[in-house]
């Protein structure tokens, strides 16, 4: 690139390209291959590729990092694109994934590029075994949560879909109760519709009215719950000043003892909500799906392996999967509950080995559909396939490619086109 086109384009990203009036330079990596996909020790190649105004950049220079899904081996380099390409090439020789960052700039208006790919995936394992008394320790809290009355409390709401009935739903549960809006079609005959159970990612919110009716539109009946058994329907401050307050940093609360970890409560609320699904006269007695995303697909997968009333659960980009892999020399999930790199505290180790996916995944015997990005850093895409790998039962994997810690559209019609089919098969008998 001529010294002159080369300083207009620092001036882009310094500037910030758009926010200068300018159009932003496009700077992509990509893997070689079409599914990104390699065996162990096989050459992996990155392709970088850097256009302006939809013209190849002649010449430009990046700085690279490509690491084993985001822990040691770290390798990092310079590459020289010539006429807008460049390649990066490493491999593993473990099953995983390999982790490319590359950037073009510095500071606030550097580009950055992300690219992941898999290597044997599919022979990802779980860092440790689950715990001797795994089964022992939820049979008690499933006793313990039988123990408690369902005692539902149903508030009509209006409904934002026409020919759907809506409720506001408490039920009381171990601690804080579930809370969320239950929706069926209008006039439904007994034991004539599946029905679904939404839960949800990580924060503090209100359950979601038009989810649940959005799906009783589709001919189901719906739970949608919020994950910390809140009131439902307040103003957006009531969530934030929780957030900020009483359920700040509530992902790592307790996690030093099973029996105090945060997402013991909120698992039980998952197995109550399913609870209450169960004994709905409309209920057709064989479909019953849980749908979630990130922490919403751990919940889904606590669910699947703790209850055996499951059929399908969906969990698109799970979190709490292989909190262990730090063990192994591997990335653990979302919360990250023990220090990449660093020795894992004794106590936190062993308690969070009753909340991993991982473990759930070899206990469930519903039919699983995942969702994951190849360059997710929040839930790693080696912890989701410890997970998928752990599941026995029939199961599909949707391969998010560019996607970080998101859905993309295209993988948000896989889920719902995964729980419409298994309607549609349930109904059928197949």
């Amino acid at each position: 690139m001529p010294r002159a086109a080369l300083a207009v384009l620092l001036l882009i990203l310094t500037l910030g390209g758009a926010s200068a009036g300018l159009a932003a330079p496009r700077f992509s990596a990509a893997a070689d291959r079409a599914d990104a996909r390699y065996g162990r020790g096989e050459t992996v190649t990155f392709v970088l590729n850097l256009q302006d105004e939809g013209r190849p950049v002649p010449a430009a220079e990046v700085t690279w990092t490509l690491s084993k899904d985001g822990v040691p081996p770290v390798r990092s380099g310079r590459v020289r694109l010539q006429d807008g390409r460049a390649v990066v090439t490493g491999s593993l020789d473990e099953p995983g994934f390999l982790h490319l960052r590359a950037t073009l700039g510095a500071g606030d208006g550097a580009l950055t590029a992300l690219a992941g790919a898999a290597v044997e995936p599919e022979r990802i394992g779980p860092s440790l075994p689950a715990p001797a008394d795994f089964d022992a320790f939820w049979s008690a809290q499933r006793q313990r949560l039988a123990a408690v009355p369902l005692h539902p409390r149903l508030t009509t709401v209006k409904s934002p879909v026409a020919g759907v009935e809506t409720a506001d739903v408490q039920l009381d549960c171990v601690g804080a109760p579930v809370s969320g809006y239950f929706a069926q079609p209008a006039g439904a005959r007994p034991r004539s519709l599946p029905a679904i159970l939404t839960v949800h990612g990580a924060g503090v919110n209100s359950a979601g009215l038009s989810t649940a009716a959005g799906w009783a539109r589709d001919g189901a009946i719906a739970l949608d719950i919020n994950a910390h058994g809140l009131p439902n329907g307040r103003a957006k401050a009531f969530y934030d000043e929780l957030a900020a307050g009483e359920l700040k940093e509530y992902r790592v609360r307790g996690r030093h003892s099973r029996d105090e970890i945060y997402f013991l409560g909120m698992f039980l609320r998952v197995l109550r909500a399913l609870d209450f699904l169960a004994t709905q006269d409309e209920w057709d007695r064989r479909t019953l799906v849980v749908f979630g995303s990130s922490q919403g697909g751990a919940q889904a997968l606590a669910a699947a392996g703790l209850d055996p009333r499951v059929t399908l659960f969906v969990a698109g980009v799970p979190a709490m999967c292989d909190h262990t892999g730090g063990e192994v020399h591997r990335i653990a999930g979302w919360p990250k509950f023990l220090p990449t790199g660093q020795p894992a505290d004794p106590a936190v180790r062993e308690a969070v080995r009753y909340f991993d996916g991982v473990n759930f995944a070899a206990r469930a015997r519903a039919r699983g559909f995942f969702t994951v990005g190849f360059i997710d850093t929040t839930c790693p895409p080696t912890t989701v396939y410890a997970a998928y790998n752990a599941l026995t039962a029939p199961k599909r994997i949707f391969d998010d490619l560019p996607t970080g810690h998101a859905n993309s559209a295209a993988a948000r019609e896989a889920m719902r086109a995964a729980v419409l089919e298994h309607f549609a098969a349930q109904a059928a008998g197949r």
